[in-house]
C-alpha cells in the first residue's frame, strides 16, 4: 500500500505550480485505487520517478482542460492541441514533479525525475511494480485527474 506521505509531496507541488503558473486553485478530491485509463479526448504527461521512491506519475487532462490551461499558461487564448501546447503541458509536468522532488528533499528523500512523456488519445496501464492511487484536482467545473504510483527501494 502506497504511504500518504509519498502522495502528499506531489499533491502539495501541484496545487503550488497550479496556482502560480495559471492563477489555478485546486480542490483536491478523495483518491481512490485505479489504473490508469485515458478516454479518447484526453491527454497525458507521464514523467518517470527514481531514487528513493521509484514509480511514475500520470497526470490526465480533458482536451478542453488542456486549452484552458495552456491559455493561462501561456497568457493568450489557445483553441487548438499542437505542439506549442504539448510543450506548455510538458513544462507543466516538469515544475510540477520538479517542486515535488524539492518537497522530498526536504523530508531527506532523494528523488530524481524523467523528462515528461505527452500522450493523446485512448490510453491504458498495468503497472504490476507499485498500486495507483488516482487523487482527483478541480477547479471550474474541471477535472485534472493525478495518477501516482510510487513505492520505495
Amino acid at each position: 500500500m502506497i504511504k500518504v506521505e509519498y502522495i502528499n509531496p506531489f499533491l502539495q507541488a501541484a496545487t503550488k505550480v497550479f496556482n502560480d503558473m495559471c492563477g489555478i486553485a485546486l480542490r483536491i478530491g478523495k483518491p481512490y485505487m485505479s489504473s490508469p485509463l485515458v478516454t479518447e479526448e484526453s491527454i497525458i504527461i507521464m514523467i518517470g520517478i527514481t531514487g528513493e521512491v521509484k514509480g511514475q506519475v500520470i497526470i490526465t487532462f480533458a482536451h478542453d482542460t488542456t486549452l484552458v490551461i495552456a491559455s493561462k499558461m501561456m497568457m493568450m487564448q489557445v483553441t487548438e492541441l499542437d505542439e506549442m501546447v504539448n510543450s506548455a503541458i510538458g513544462e507543466l509536468g516538469n515544475m510540477i514533479l520538479g517542486n515535488a522532488a524539492t518537497i522530498f528533499a526536504t523530508q531527506k528523500i532523494s528523488i530524481d525525475i524523467t523528462p515528461p512523456t505527452i500522450g493523446d488519445g485512448k490510453m491504458t496501464f498495468s503497472n504490476a511494480y507499485a498500486q495507483n492511487i488516482c487523487v482527483p484536482l478541480y477547479f471550474d467545473e474541471k477535472q485534472v485527474n493525478f495518477n501516482i504510483a510510487v513505492k520505495t527501494k
